[in-house]
């Protein structure tokens, strides 16, 4: 069964839900347009315009549980936008299970991460512009899961792109973090181009761009090429928004913004969206198989990319940001598996929302306590000086290692054991995408388990500052550990809501189609228990090497693979090589042909013309003598041809 079609509405609770965007949008404009006269209560009108839209989302989701799950697909018509000849377009939001679900997890962990900021940002000069820019950033992914047509879609694409680029660059005096916010926008540039080529091939395939006209055609009547191309292209999109391989680069940089950024956008929103794109075009993907393998493909290699740079990073922030790049392979991978895993991709974007989004707010937690510090081996022993911290941070580490009865249990591993179930009789994928994902669960149970045990347990390495003065650890305020706690819960016992009775798979199957359950070429259980013992052997390794012996204070050298993985394995090496180099060359050959070809001959031109002029003005003496002269000089040369001719 596939996707069910769309039903207009336009009364009841769906008739405000323009109210989604418009909510957190007006707030970001106010704050902009007041400027300074908004300082000291302008974070909590940010907190409340997001507590607002997160209120008008629940009530939409109650409306639309009370609905037949056959009739959870709607369409709210906003207006008239687009009436260009051929060319129809009205602007209208999208509603149903998969947009509903990212409404939530969107304006729930996105007001927990503002109330958070009200403390974090508490001593910056800027903080109403911070919250300006946060509120802008939650209305345009709103806009970006709500739309119901590609080209709507791109305008949220485009805007959570320019509010990241605000975000990560806020404090943008300091040089390294204008660049970083400015490789983030050009690596989501490129991935622009691909949903920018989608929209074309879209358009001039089915003859419109709206959800209803592309989702809803019948796919066996166009070529398998073209829908090949415009799944590629999708996926462009979905790389350089999710930092998949080959546009992960940007990821770790990005780190540079403030903490709450990097929960907000780099672990429960943004570089989701990729993932969204590619599970929403399910019905493309599913008529390319060709595409639906380069997807798989992708997922692979990014989710143990991400593992390996992970186990060699020493910045907490820039661990969990690898760590986010290999959850988000999980997810793409699944999401490439077609009807066996869209339903699990967003289910594990969701539980990974939440525990991943408790640990990039417990990061900031210890740089609050430690002076802004976020070398972990300058950490350890900080259990005891933070426990709130400690604890809310443990139970995300147990939950993205998948320890059951947490969150991680039951979305990650149904994404391992979906890789293990055979596609289109292929079973030498399923062995060799599924031993990927086991063992992406090996390494994640072992560098996140360095992360933690470098962090808060061992002995204490942050005796003195750099300064030579004493370190004292403490607990964050009440308004950043209540996020944190809340995080934690849902960290522990989401994965268990949901997943218990198949209960999100059914919620998601009147977009994402009928699940299909095959068969692993592994028995489930065995699955499970191998799973489980790869990530106590991962936790156990971290444990010896990182709890119980002593941590160096400075990196040791480390095999040739850690070097490589603490510089990302060479991507920006590659990047320059490939294409930074060969860009800035060919740049300089257009620049030197341009002024030697095209401005040399225009010189050229104008120089002839200029030096014939001088030469006919030594003509013009002025002298009547000269001029009769010259007469008589032409007279002569004419008399003579005219005999030469008639002889």
């Amino acid at each position: 069964m596939g996707p069910a079609a769309a039903e207009p509405v336009s009364a009841g609770i769906y008739a405000v839900a323009p109210l989604l965007v418009g909510l957190p949008l007006g707030s970001a404009a106010l704050l902009l347009l007041l400027g300074r006269r908004s300082d000291r209560w302008g974070h909590w009108l940010g907190v409340l315009a997001s507590a607002a839209a997160f209120v008008v989302g629940l009530l939409t989701f109650l409306a639309m549980l009370d609905r037949d799950a056959s009739n959870r697909v709607l369409d709210v018509r906003v207006g008239d936008w687009i009436d260009a000849g051929a060319f129809h377009l009205s602007a209208g939001m999208r509603l149903d299970p998969l947009s509903m679900t990212f409404v939530l997890l969107v304006t729930f962990v996105g007001t927990l991460i503002h109330v958070y900021s009200v403390a974090y940002m508490d001593h910056d000069r800027d903080r109403r512009r911070f919250f300006a820019y946060l509120n802008l950033f939650v209305a345009a992914m709103l806009v970006l899961v709500l739309a119901d047509s590609y080209l709507l879609m791109f305008v949220g694409w485009e805007g959570v792109g320019l509010a990241s680029y605000l975000l990560i660059g806020f404090w943008n005096h300091r040089t390294p973090y204008a660049v970083a916010a400015k490789k983030a926008f050009v690596a989501n540039r490129i991935g622009d181009i691909g949903l920018i080529v989608a929209l074309g091939l879209m358009f001039a395939t089915f003859g419109g761009v709206d959800f209803t006209t592309v989702l809803g055609a019948n796919m066996s009547g166009v070529s398998e090429a073209t829908l090949t191309g415009i799944g590629l292209m999708l996926l462009l999109a979905a790389c350089g928004k999710s930092a998949q391989f080959p546009l992960q680069s940007w990821l770790g940089d990005a780190m540079a913004g403030p903490t709450p950024v990097s929960a907000l956008i780099h672990a429960a929103t943004m570089v989701t969206a990729g993932v969204y794109l590619i599970v929403r075009s399910a019905p493309v993907f599913d008529a390319a198989p060709t595409a639906q393998l380069v997807v798989v493909v992708v997922g692979a290699i990014t989710l143990l990319f991400g593992a390996i740079v992970g186990c060699a990073k020493d910045d907490i922030k820039k661990a969990l940001a690898a760590s986010t790049m290999s959850q988000i392979g999980y997810m793409v991978l699944a999401a490439g598996l077609g009807p066996v895993g869209y339903a699990f991709a967003i289910f594990h974007l969701v539980t990974h929302g939440f525990f991943k989004a408790g640990m990039f707010l417990g990061a900031g937690s210890v740089m609050h306590g430690m002076d802004d510090q976020v070398d972990m081996r300058r950490f350890g022993g900080l259990a005891r000086y933070m426990k709130i911290t400690y604890v809310t941070f443990g139970l995300g580490w147990l939950a993205i290692l998948g320890v059951p009865p947490f969150s991680g249990f039951w979305s990650k591993d149904k994404i391992i054991e979906a890789a293990f179930i055979p596609t289109d009789g292929h079973t030498w994928r399923a062995w060799l995408f599924g031993s990927v994902a086991l063992l992406g669960a090996g390494i994640t149970a072992f560098y996140m388990s360095r992360l933690f045990f470098m962090t808060f347990e061992g002995e204490r390495r942050w005796s003195t500052r750099t300064d030579g003065s004493q370190q004292h650890p403490h607990e964050a305020p009440a308004l950043m550990t209540w996020p944190m706690i809340i995080l934690a819960i849902g960290s522990a016992g989401l994965g268990l809501v949901l997943g218990l009775g198949n209960r999100f798979v059914d919620w998601l199957a009147p977009v994402t189609g009928e699940h299909e359950h095959g068969e692993p070429v592994l028995a489930p259980g065995v699955l499970v228990a191998l799973t489980l013992v790869l990530v106590v052997v991962g936790a156990v390794l971290a444990w010896r090497r990182y709890a119980i012996s002593t941590v160096p204070v400075i990196p040791p050298v480390g095999t040739a693979l850690t070097r490589a993985a603490r510089v990302d394995l060479y991507q920006d090496a590659v990047n320059d090589a490939l294409l930074v180099e060969p860009g800035q060359h060919l740049t300089r050959s257009l620049v030197y042909v341009d002024k030697t070809v095209v401005d040399g001959a225009t010189v050229g031109v104008g120089q002839t013309t200029v030096g014939l002029g001088q030469l006919l003005r030594k003509t013009q003496t002025g002298y009547v003598r000269s001029y009769a002269a010259t007469m008589l000089l032409g007279l002569v040369v004419l008399v003579a041809t005219v005999l030469v001719i008639q002889s």
